[in-house]
């Protein structure tokens, strides 16, 4: 028979809390630690004659960008008719729906474009990151790597950082750009104005630090999900189990972290 606890139930969920908030911090510690030597080694790793690699970063791209270009291709385009279907709605109730292409516009390169961009890629390329580090570690395939002398910073996480931060904004302008023409499609058949028109006042209705603060953003995220699916990858523990719940858990911290910084970026960036 168990021992009962000397604890009362608010002191047992007091340390609960204690040690969630200490687990918190360390896996917050070694994330930035994690970020830093993996800047390092790409800004510096030529110099010491152990560069990052181009053909590992080359396939990295290839994993996180190149092959989400269909499923961002549609649900951007999904998202751009909905903004233009529910604009629409809403403005005709003022007589001002010519101004639909103005909403549409700022919303999708300030907002959706890198926000679904980041959120499909942290479900599709986080948790394959996670997975893969997660089943490296289980077969002690990181720690051989040390023993051979091999950063494993530098050999698994730089590449994927460095392929996520070019492929993330590349992505959020191709979304950008689908977006614009789902809507377009739908404004041109609901409101009987051409697409040179459209694209005419989407120009005019847009700036540069409204495509910026889009790119801005993905740039952050990539960081997130990149940091993110490595650092649940690394730590995983119990076998193939543990391999689940990491990538599970990846893609719930990387999508909460997204939504977070992308409301705190938006706060900032609009004062």
């Amino acid at each position: 028979m168990a021992a009962p606890s000397l604890l009362g139930s608010p002191q047992r969920l007091a340390e609960r809390v204690g040690r969630g908030v200490e687990r918190g911090l360390d896996e917050f510690g070694y994330a930035a630690a994690l970020l830093a030597e993996s800047l390092y080694w790409i800004a510096w790793g030529r110099r010491r004659s152990q560069p990052v690699h181009a053909a590992q970063v080359f396939a990295e791209m290839m994993e996180f960008g190149v092959r989400a270009v269909p499923i961002v291709s549609i649900l951007a385009a999904t998202i751009g008719a909905m903004l233009a279907i529910q604009g629409i709605d809403q403005l005709r109730r003022f007589g001002a729906e010519s101004q639909v292409v103005l909403g549409i516009a700022i919303s999708m390169t300030r907002e959706f474009a890198p926000v679904i961009t980041g959120i499909v890629v942290a479900g599709r390329s986080g948790s394959a990151l996670a997975a893969r580090l997660g089943t490296m570690t289980i077969n002690q395939e990181i720690d051989a790597l040390q023993v051979m002398g091999i950063s494993p910073v530098r050999f698994l996480a730089a590449p994927a950082l460095l392929a996520m931060l070019v492929m993330l904004p590349c992505l959020t302008v191709l979304a950008d750009f689908v977006g614009l023409l789902g809507a377009g499609l739908y404004v041109t058949l609901d409101l009987g104005m051409s697409m040179a028109a459209y694209w005419e006042n989407t120009r005019d209705a847009l700036e540069v630090g409204d495509l910026m603060q889009g790119l801005y953003k993905s740039g952050l995220f990539a960081v997130l999900v990149t940091v993110i699916g490595v650092v649940n990858g690394a730590s995983v523990e119990g076998g193939a189990e543990g391999v689940g719940r990491a990538t599970t858990r990846s893609v719930v911290q990387s999508i909460s972290a997204i939504v977070i910084v992308d409301m705190i970026v938006a706060f900032l960036l609009t004062r």
